[in-house]
């Protein structure tokens, strides 16, 4: 199978399992947002947020390791047992370290869902594990499917604590939970990790061969945490629970977004990683990211575009101040594509250090810009410093793969007429006249079809041989 094939067959795999259960998740925002006010919403957000950044903490990172070692030995079961049982053992032995510091520390802790925290990690901690190990072996198949069983779970519980027991902030931490478990089960069994799994092959090479390729990914892991979740613990300190609510709520649409491309980075890195020493892969790279710029760009304008209808009925009236922020949060994603985009070219050549050293840099812009800017124009703050905080990154990048790998070539054409499309929406939506959000919505449909009516042409034509064959 060709490259380009593979990339789509594996997106389109991952896109199920994926797609249908945010959209899910997205479509019961009027049910969280109605019944839960904006200090409870803020909570577990907040909470959601210190889980994010444990996880890299206790594990260093492991699974990603795991999940690169098993790449390049797919072929060879001896192998495999080798980079598992090492990397699965670490894992269990950090975690219960980690349990033991908090029930030592548990005393001076006041906060009455601490123990909801310890669980949350515990679980998110080996279904992220299972899930690395599921990719490892290419079964994207299950993968898929294991995130739309933790997903749907998830809302499930969440719709029966909240509607029928009532249990507020408490059952949306225990649906979280349990749809984390059942994923992990259900993977544990599915690919039987359980063969995988003996102290006899534990090996100390693999484990720090395995420690040296994720322990610069911990303050790259912590730096993306920056990014996407201390605003909220610095909007709350300084501004309150309510302000954390209304920020993940606006958070929820450009969050889909990057779930989308989440989902394609998935393959992107396999992909990449599998074939970065072919001869054509600077050409290869280069249609490959101005495709994909040119889906999301055109994704993010025709997301701004649609706010003005969306956000009144998805969301509930009392969180209406966060509509101002989305359009930034939006344009701040797009820039996290790019920077994502360019760091597969340092994962695949195991230049992990960069990604670290890049991913700190941009966090301290973050973190400094926010805090200067929180008592001048509010919960504005954590939206341009995130945006600001992308945007050097994504330049940066760009200009330093190029020195180190090879150019990356954007299409200037298409630049230009997507930075006129993004000033024409921007105008639009803050201007919020409803004639004018009309011909934003149109014009930006028009944009989509014609900045990527090549690359569709493409896939459907690649999807039509798949057919006959």
């Amino acid at each position: 199978m060709s490259r380009g094939k593979s990339l789509l067959k594996n997106t389109l795999i991952i896109t199920f399992g994926k797609v249908c259960t945010q959209l899910v998740t997205f479509f019961l925002l009027p049910l969280y947002t109605g019944i839960l006010s904006t200090e409870e919403y803020g909570t577990v957000d907040l909470l959601n947020t210190l889980v994010s950044l444990l996880l890299p903490i206790i594990t260093f990172q492991v699974e990603m390791a795991i999940f690169r070692e098993l790449l390049e030995s797919r072929d060879y079961n001896y192998k495999k047992r080798k980079v598992i049982s090492s990397g699965a053992l670490s894992v269990i032995l950090q975690c219960i370290i980690f349990v033991i510091l908090f029930l030592i520390l548990s005393p001076f802790i006041h906060n009455n869902y601490k123990y909801f925290l310890v669980v949350n990690v515990i679980a998110s901690i080996f279904n992220s594990l299972f899930l690395q190990i599921a990719r490892g072996f290419g079964d994207n198949t299950k993968y898929a499917f294991a995130s739309f069983l933790s997903a749907v779970s998830t809302v499930i519980f969440n719709v029966i604590f909240l509607v029928v027991i009532k249990l507020g902030v408490n059952g949306m931490l225990l649906g979280t939970f349990i749809g984390q478990v059942i994923s992990a089960i259900y993977m544990f069994f599915a690919l039987k990790i359980y063969k995988y799994i003996s102290i006899f092959d534990f090996d100390k090479n693999v484990i720090k061969k395995l420690w040296k390729y994720s322990l610069p990914l911990i303050p790259n892991q912590i730096s993306w945490w920056v990014f996407s979740a201390s605003d909220r613990v610095v909007v709350s300190g300084i501004l309150g629970l309510s302000a954390t609510g209304l920020l993940s709520a606006a958070n929820k649409f450009p969050g889909m977004f990057s779930t989308i491309y989440g989902i394609f980075n998935l393959s992107w890195i396999e992909n990449i990683s599998l074939h970065i020493h072919d001869r054509d892969i600077k050409n290869y790279f280069n249609k490959m990211f101005n495709i994909m710029l040119n889906f999301f760009a055109s994704m993010a304008i025709g997301m701004i575009a649609c706010m003005p209808f969306i956000y009144p009925i998805m969301i509930n009236k009392k969180f209406s101040a966060g509509y101002g922020l989305i359009p930034i949060l939006v344009l701040a994603s797009l820039f996290f594509v790019i920077v994502s985009m360019t760091a597969v070219l340092y994962t695949a050549n195991r230049d992990t250090k960069e990604v670290a050293n890049t991913s700190i840099m941009a966090a301290l812009i973050n973190i400094v810009s926010h805090l200067l800017l929180i008592k001048f124009i509010g919960l504005y703050a954590a939206a341009i410093s995130t945006f600001l905080a992308y945007f050097v990154m994504a330049f940066y990048r760009l200009i330093d793969v190029g020195e180190k790998y090879f150019a990356v070539h954007l299409n200037k054409k298409n630049s230009i007429i997507t930075f006129i499309m993004i000033i024409i929406v921007f105008l639009c939506y803050y201007i919020n006249n409803f004639y004018l959000n009309i011909f934003s919505l149109i014009l930006s449909i028009i944009y989509a079809w014609n900045i990527n009516k090549k690359s569709i042409n493409i896939i459907l034509g690649m999807l039509k041989k798949k057919k006959k064959v």
